[in-house]
């Protein structure tokens, strides 16, 4: 097929890459416009452009879409099969959804209804799910609401990060898109309509969101953790400064009878390691493993509890 690719991250990049390898024709990508990257604030091009400049696909990087007639013309030239959309990051105007004969299709990483939205894979972590996916959609005017073309799904363990789903579901989208484009070529694929009463939203994240609420349950707590990883992270407070947690686990063992949700409880070790244990609102501990202290470096958890005298009854947050 003639294609229009349309993505910017390092998550779009694998789709990119599978439709070049099976032969697809992209005639054209777009991507957002460099931004600045790192503490240096160095330019660099975006992840989908180094990836489309290296198979000598052209690229344009508009600032406005919508009213940019210079690329609806190019685009109306190109005359593309399909529009492909993965982690673009703006959303498509009518005229470049009525466009190709296939329609504009998008690569999103949950499955639909569930997680609409610009962060699908924290949000299904952070919830708990034990199992998420990818849907691949013909996208309409509303956001993530389009009829749905196919979909896999992957288990989310207690183990899974954010990071590890990033990885693995650009990947099967990757797959998950070309098999989606031979089913409308051969005319195998039937458009279904999303159930909307099912329908939940992954709102962008906040740097608030990293803030650990200690009177939630401990598996909660956790959950959190591995999908707001690497931002924004997991912090709460030690004696008035900011404490940024880098490695946690919810801990099966009950918290003391009496401990109220926050309170670093006596040192453990768990296989070995040794832990701070703190009180979760549900009766059971959070065992953190890295810490860092505002204005200090990450430090294990033995290094922590030598360094600072830990008083009876001391909280978090």
């Amino acid at each position: 097929m003639k294609l229009v690719f349309c993505g910017t991250p390092q998550f779009a990049v694998p789709t990119l890459e599978a439709l070049v390898a099976a032969g697809h024709q992209v005639t054209l990508a777009l991507t957002q416009p460099d931004r600045p990257v790192g503490r240096n604030a160095e330019i660099k091009p975006t992840p989908v452009k180094a990836a489309a400049l290296a198979h000598g696909i052209p690229v344009q990087q508009p600032e406005k879409i919508k009213t940019n007639e210079a690329l609806r013309a190019h685009l109306e030239a190109i005359a593309p099969d399909a529009i492909i959309v993965v982690a673009y990051g703006r959303i498509l105007p009518q005229w470049m959804l009525d466009l190709p004969r296939y329609g504009s299709l998008n690569g999103h990483a949950s499955l639909l209804p569930r997680w609409r939205g610009a962060a699908p894979i924290q949000w299904a972590i952070a919830s708990g799910d034990h199992q998420t996916g990818v849907t691949t959609m013909r996208l309409d005017a509303g956001l993530d609401t389009g009829p749905m073309l196919l979909r896999r799904s992957v288990p989310i363990t207690p183990e899974t990060t954010a990071p590890d789903l990033f990885q693995s579901l650009a990947v099967l989208g990757a797959e998950l898109m070309i098999e989606t484009l031979d089913g409308l070529a051969a005319g195998t694929i039937q458009p279904e309509p999303q159930g909307n009463a099912l329908a939940t939203h992954a709102r962008p994240l906040i740097r608030e969101d990293g803030q650990i609420d200690w009177t939630s349950p401990a598996a909660a707590i956790d959950a959190r953790f591995r999908g707001f990883q690497p931002w924004p992270g997991a912090f709460t407070s030690f004696r008035g400064k900011k404490l940024i947690i880098h490695a946690m686990q919810a801990g099966t063992a009950p918290a003391h009878a009496n401990s109220i949700a926050g309170q670093i409880l006596k040192p453990t070790g768990v296989t070995g390691i040794p832990a701070i244990p703190v009180a979760c609102g549900d009766g059971h501990i959070a065992l953190l493993h890295e810490v860092q202290l505002e204005g200090k470096k990450r430090i294990c958890a033995a290094d922590f509890l030598r360094g600072h005298q830990i008083h009876p009854g001391e909280l978090l947050g």
